[in-house]
């Protein structure tokens, strides 16, 4: 296994999983909403600091909008990626009516959302299970939001043209980023959030099947032109297991051998799994939570839900192909992204080289700590 030639291409594209800034991270924020709750368990966001506090120390309140990007923000002034993109799973509003029947609801205030732009995120991809967790309105000021910070997004909408139209990120040395956002049920999705016509929602794909694929794969095609990189960012399956799904290894399959897609962005799993290349072109089945409030919860530690990964993904132009991929191990401490601790390090090693056994690919360690991706 070995990188393929030409580990200096000009268009690198830093990515992460599921960025969740609700709740008790909206909370330590200088501008929150109010802290109502509508959980089975849990009545106030506050509580979720509590619980951050009990096991990492004291929380400053009002910490800084780049509190939550840690040291992530460091590693990006370091590399200097083309671009930055994020699966945003948190509602940017101060709508005050949760979705009926929805057991969780995460919300941050469109002050505290400048935290994206500090963070210098390019593009939300928004098809997944919380863009719509205080309903419509909730969404419409969420939309609105992200167009006055200038941050790009894809997947969900007005109706249901804008919800599947790609987000076009012009890049500063010439040439495109494409990103669609695709939804599936098993994410947890309702059919009632699917976006139609006369009605706003998010691109909620009907199925998994050779069909559907190839239908994506066409609007694809509609939009790219040569130079261009396209992302096929999905939320999809459960949060806990290893497993690849079948029918997610050939629906990424079929993205990219017939739709032109170079870069499979999945999520929806709390944690980080297997990464594929085939044809030249990465397969992330599922990049794991790269922020969220879920400190002190006990359940499925086996899976580590508080490391994670920044993917730092480098593509030759005018091929496409993937040159390198480059990862900082994350861990998520006191309601921040920070460095992995070495135990951390190890584990997503061990964990990345299990998984990707069958899929045919590797990880190591370099002198800076990050991990590099080898693949057949």
């Amino acid at each position: 296994m070995t990188e393929a030639p030409g580990a200096d291409a000009s268009i690198t594209l830093a990515l992460c999983g599921d960025l969740m800034t609700g709740r008790g991270i909206d909370q330590v924020l200088p501008d929150p909403c109010p802290p109502i709750l509508y959980e089975s368990f849990m009545r106030s966001a506050e509580d979720y600091v509590d619980l951050a506090e009990e096991r990492c120390g004291p929380i400053p309140r009002p910490v800084s909008l780049d509190h939550p990007g840690g040291d992530a923000l460091s590693e990006l002034e370091a590399t200097k990626p083309d671009a930055h993109l994020v699966n945003l799973e948190t509602a940017l509003t101060r709508h005050d009516q949760p979705w009926p029947g929805k057991g969780i609801h995460y919300r941050t205030s469109p002050e505290n959302a400048r935290l994206l732009a500090v963070a210098k995120i390019d593009c939300c991809a928004l098809a997944n299970n919380h863009v719509l967790d205080w309903s419509r309105e909730g969404l419409e000021e969420t939309l609105a939001t992200l167009r006055e910070l200038g941050v790009a997004y894809a997947g969900a909408g007005g109706d249901r043209a804008e919800a599947e139209a790609p987000a076009v990120i012009d890049l500063a040395r010439g040439g495109r980023i494409l990103v669609f956002s695709w939804a599936t049920k098993s994410s947890g999705v309702p059919e009632s959030w699917a976006a139609r016509d006369a009605r706003s929602g998010v691109a909620l794909l009907p199925d998994l099947s050779e069909q559907t694929c190839e239908r994506m794969g066409e609007r694809v095609r509609a939009h790219k032109r040569e130079g261009d990189i396209a992302v096929a960012s999905i939320h999809w399956g459960g949060n806990w297991g290893f497993e690849v799904p079948p029918a997610h290894r050939a629906f990424a399959h079929g993205l990219v051998e017939t739709g032109r897609v170079d870069l499979v962005h999945g999520h929806s799993s709390h944690h980080v799994m297997g990464i594929e290349v085939h044809e030249g072109r990465p397969i992330l089945y599922g990049c794991g939570d790269f922020l969220n409030d879920y400190e002190g919860i006990h359940g499925h530690e086996a899976y580590r839900g508080d490391l994670g990964l920044l993917y730092l993904v480098s593509f030759d132009r005018p091929g496409g192909g993937m040159t390198r991929m480059l990862m900082m191990p994350t861990r998520i401490q006191g309601l921040q992204v920070r460095r992995a601790p070495a135990e951390g390090v190890d584990w997503l090693v061990e964990t990345l080289n299990r998984e990707g056994r069958m899929l045919g690919t590797s990880v190591s360690v370099t002198d800076e700590g990050r991990l590099r991706l080898r693949w057949r």
